[in-house]
């Protein structure tokens, strides 16, 4: 699963193919934005099995079609549920949907250096992927650019390297990118890696009795550092 978005439809999906083009071989690609010949040009390059957008033009359209067993779909608009259900053993469990999206406004800075405003976009992006994604989640990004994401690991840790692989796996600079957490973190060693990777502005929730060796630790090494006050998680 990757995300991204741009002024054009174009652009967003390029810059979201480059998050992992191994994994789109093959798979759904969803746009909120009509698709315009330029970008099913780019579209056709890729085998994918469906295709989801709100509008298409008549070119876009004639050429998607050119390729067999390609289903395209057009979006309309849905009332989207609030109340979850998933089976378990012997019964089922309801829960409420999580439609919490946490913005800049509501992001408290907790050390010594503020986020730039540059970094503070990326981190609300980062976040919008977060809470999408398997918990336990890391999710590395830039402004509009999901660089990499770690998912679905029992250590916090381990999804933080898995995102760190991932991003060094398909070329993308580090430095000066941004980190998501689905959860506060215990111990620091998730921001020592980090940070060590090039990694300059963080985002949690916050919480943890030892969130200060966290904080600490930015402030020793010069990162931003902001908490949310919510959980996402997404198991």
């Amino acid at each position: 699963m990757w995300y991204c978005y741009s002024p054009t439809a174009k652009k967003a999906y390029l810059n979201a193919l480059a998050c992992d083009p191994v994994s789109a071989f093959g798979g759904v690609v969803i746009t909120n934005a009509p698709v315009d010949l330029e970008t099913a040009e780019e579209l056709n390059k890729l085998f994918m099995e469906i295709l989801i957008a709100p509008d298409y033009t008549t070119e876009a359209m004639s050429l998607l079609k050119s390729k067999k067993n390609r289903i395209l779909l057009k979006r309309k608009a849905v009332a989207l549920p609030t109340v979850m259900f998933k089976t378990i053993l012997n019964g089922v469990l309801e829960q409420d949907k999580d439609n919490q999206t946490e913005t800049t406004d509501q992001f408290k800075v907790v050390t010594h250096k503020a986020p730039t405003d540059s970094e503070n976009r990326a981190l609300e992006f980062a976040l919008k992927v977060c809470k999408h994604t398997k918990s336990n989640t890391i999710v590395l990004a830039k402004e509009g650019q999901l660089l990499a994401s770690g998912v679905g690991q029992t250590s916090r840790v381990d999804a933080l390297r898995q995102a760190i692989e991932k991003a060094h796996s398909f070329g993308f600079d580090l430095n000066g990118s941004v980190m998501a957490s689905d959860a506060f973190f215990p111990f620091p060693d998730c921001v020592e890696i980090a940070g060590q990777a090039g990694i300059t502005a963080v985002v949690q929730p916050g919480g943890s009795i030892r969130d200060q060796d966290s904080i600490d630790y930015c402030n020793e090494h010069g990162l931003a550092m902001v908490t949310t006050g919510v959980r996402h998680f997404k198991h």
